[in-house]
């Protein structure tokens, strides 16, 4: 839900992504030169140090990976990594075929797969249902008034549901039966989008305000209707709750009150108005949850620094002009306000009143997303990517412990969790002769992409590992310091999840058409295309299954595109059985333990959608596509449940020379409307649950 390729001409009928999309999601990036700039070692420049490491990899190739309810492997004698889960034989599985009707498949994927298209309604498998849950600008807080696309202020897009939903957390809701709690994201807006007649260098400060309005985070009470999937909004329930660029959120942990973070308007650097492009997020086990700001850069003016630029800050005026109106917005004025965003937020969604907290042992850079796990001793692990070309995935392990139960003790020690730990960047070796990663994506001799990585630390607490920097320097400019430690660049890291069955973690790297170009790295074991379009997902497991270690073996899981690509490659899985897959994003996982996988900006001429893959069993790399989005839009925040999948459809529409008075897409209500993004539930007609 970033910065995807940039097109030299619109393709309003299939996929990419358009010049509108580059403006609004990310102000350009993918125009820009790539922010890492850095000489760190690249895969490719280490593979020869791996040769010495192969042997022991394939001894612990007779290791399986212990579940998560098992806990950590007892075993005398370590393997340097635990190993991977081995490939299926081209002789498993039966597949299930396009439009056979069958419903064949792994547990939780037994259903046709959606064949790709490029209609302009979310189209989802023969007898599935759906529904639209809730709209931009349906009213959620008391007082808010009904949606009005020609009578837009900035006090009603305050109470109502925000604009360009992302991640989505559902959970529940004690003592109100048939209720959960929705959590949503809001990213970013498409002023040309909103308002009738926008003039993109003279907008007004209504307009702008509006926008402020809908960005951030929404909170609102969902009923489920008992013999369907079907989910409404309830409006003007005491937990329901917009946050937004005016807001007041708190810093917290070992970054907080740095200088680095003081400004005229706050001398404390302990209090930030707003939170700004949230993208991806998580769900904790302790109940609340997590929200990255992701493209912050966009947002502020005049940059000059050379911090600035490694996080891709421009030199000049913003497509919003928000600095017009609001002097935090303008470098020249305030440089350091930039650095109070970037960071991983996280909410309460049980406590209206509470104060949401950016997390800055975390670090800071354009964060996906952040999904916890806990380890064996019940101390979180937060893994995360940064949405950048060339750019690293980290990871968090606290050094508390979590508190179990709802009382009051319990929940006010677990928020001070992500508050002391150690921040680590991922570093990955090959176990090919580099002469074997030629940039086509051809498997080397042994037959996979596999290898195995470190950990490193950047900082604990109030202490660095990084030389030359201080631990507060680590934490505000985070990217700085995975260069100076060698991190492993990669394929635009998005969402990074762990499997709550197995344990492994799944990187989702969404693309990097740079890669292999003069000047830029080539083509590494860990991201084995050149100009790669389709992007791939890795698949990580811990040592001893421990989230604490600080080593791992990785392997490539899937490597998108057409199946008919000799360059793709689907766990092993005959790949004349899978569906054809662009540009992963956004990654869940089912009751089932098979992988969710949300596409943006898919390069196959069809629209972006949702998939289900299987990563267990002899069905293991079985994909198959669950549904597809509308025109210019794309498939976000999914949860996929027993009974009910939620997808948040964000900017529909939005394609080279759309607007209000030229719409691209009608959706969700019609010609005549202004198109809206909007949160869509899907359940089975049959009252089953899905894919079973």
């Amino acid at each position: 839900m970033r910065k995807l390729l940039p097109l030299l001409s619109t393709n309003p009928h299939g996929g990419g992504r358009s010049a509108l999309t580059c403006r609004y999601r990310c102000g350009d990036a993918c125009f820009h030169e790539v922010p890492n700039t850095s000489d760190n070692e690249y895969v490719g420049d280490v593979i020869a140090g791996a040769l010495s490491r192969r042997s022991a990899l394939r001894a612990a190739a007779v290791v399986t990976v212990a579940s998560a309810a098992g806990g950590a492997l007892a075993l005398g004698n370590a393997p340097e990594a635990v190993a991977l889960p081995q490939r299926p034989g081209t002789g498993h599985g039966h597949g299930h075929g396009h439009g056979s009707g069958k419903a064949d498949g792994a547990r939780g994927l037994r259903f046709t797969p959606v064949a790709p298209n490029t209609a302009d309604k979310v189209t989802v498998p023969a007898g599935y249902s759906q529904n639209v849950v809730i709209r931009w600008g349906e009213p959620i807080l008391r007082g808010a008034p009904a949606f009005d696309s020609e009578k837009q202020t900035a006090k009603a897009q305050a109470g109502q549901f925000g604009y360009n939903n992302d991640f989505l957390s559902l959970l529940p809701l004690r003592g109100e039966q048939g209720r959960q709690v929705l959590v949503a994201n809001h990213e970013y807006t498409d002023e040309v989008l909103m308002f009738r007649g926008y003039d993109a260098a003279n907008p007004t400060r209504e307009q702008v305000e509006i926008a402020w309005a809908a960005h951030g985070l929404s909170v609102v009470v969902v009923q489920e209707e008992h013999r369907t999937g079907r989910l409404a909004p309830v409006s003007r329930h005491h937990l329901n709750r917009r946050l937004h660029t005016t807001s007041e959120f708190r810093v917290t942990g070992p970054a907080a009150g740095s200088a680095l973070l003081r400004t005229s308007v706050d001398p404390t650097g302990r209090k930030v108005l707003g939170t700004l492009n949230n993208c991806a997020g998580g769900t904790t086990p302790w109940g609340t949850t997590l929200h990255g700001e992701e493209n912050f850069n966009q947002y502020f003016a005049n940059g000059s620094s050379a911090t600035d630029k490694r996080y891709g800050v421009g030199t000049g005026a913003t497509e919003r002009k928000w600095e017009r109106f609001d002097k935090r917005f303008d470098l020249k004025q305030e440089p350091n306000e930039v650095h109070r965003f970037g960071w991983v937020v996280e909410l309460d969604p049980y406590d209206p009143d509470s104060t949401p907290r950016k997390r800055t042992a975390l670090g800071r850079f354009k964060h996906e997303a952040a999904q916890p796990r806990l380890t064996a001793d019940g101390r979180p692990v937060v893994y995360m990517g940064d949405d950048e070309r060339f750019d690293y995935f980290y990871k968090f392990v606290s050094s508390k412990r979590m508190k179990k139960g709802n009382s009051r003790a319990a929940r006010e020690h677990n928020l001070t969790l992500l508050d002391e730990g150690t921040l680590y960047v991922a570093k990955l070796t090959g176990d090919s002769p580099a002469a074997e990663i030629d940039g086509t994506g051809k498997h080397p001799a042994d037959g996979e992409f596999d290898g195995s990585g470190v950990w490193i630390p950047l900082a604990t607490g109030d202490v660095s590992h990084v030389p030359g920097m201080t631990a507060e320097e680590v934490y505000v400019f985070t990217r700085l310091a995975g260069d100076k430690v060698g991190a492993t660049k990669m394929d635009r890291p998005e969402d990074v999840e762990p499997s709550p069955r197995t344990g492994r973690v799944y990187v989702a790297l969404t693309n990097n058409t740079d890669r292999g170009k003069p000047g830029k790295a080539g083509a590494d074991e860990a991201n084995p295309r050149n100009l790669n379009k389709h992007g791939q997902i890795l698949e990580l497991a811990e040592n001893w299954d421990d989230p604490s270690s600080d080593g791992f073996a990785w392997r490539l899981f899937l490597v998108a595109g057409d199946p008919n690509d000799p360059a793709t490659y689907f766990a092993g899985y005959p790949k004349e059985k899978v569906s054809p897959i662009s540009c992963p994003d956004n990654v869940a996982f089912d009751p089932h333990g098979n992988l969710w996988i949300s596409t943006d900006g898919a390069q196959l001429g069809s629209h972006d959608g949702l998939f289900g893959v299987a990563t267990q069993g002899e069905r293991r790399g079985e994909l198959k596509q669950f549904l597809t989005v509308p025109k210019g839009a794309e498939t976000c925040g999914p949860i996929i449940q027993d009974r009910r999948v939620l997808v948040a459809v964000q900017h529909p529409g939005e394609i080279d020379g759309a607007s209000v008075e030229k719409p691209a897409s009608v959706w969700p209500d019609g010609p005549g409307k202004i198109v809206r993004p909007s949160v869509v539930a899907v359940w089975r007609t049959d009252g089953r649950d899905i894919g079973v």
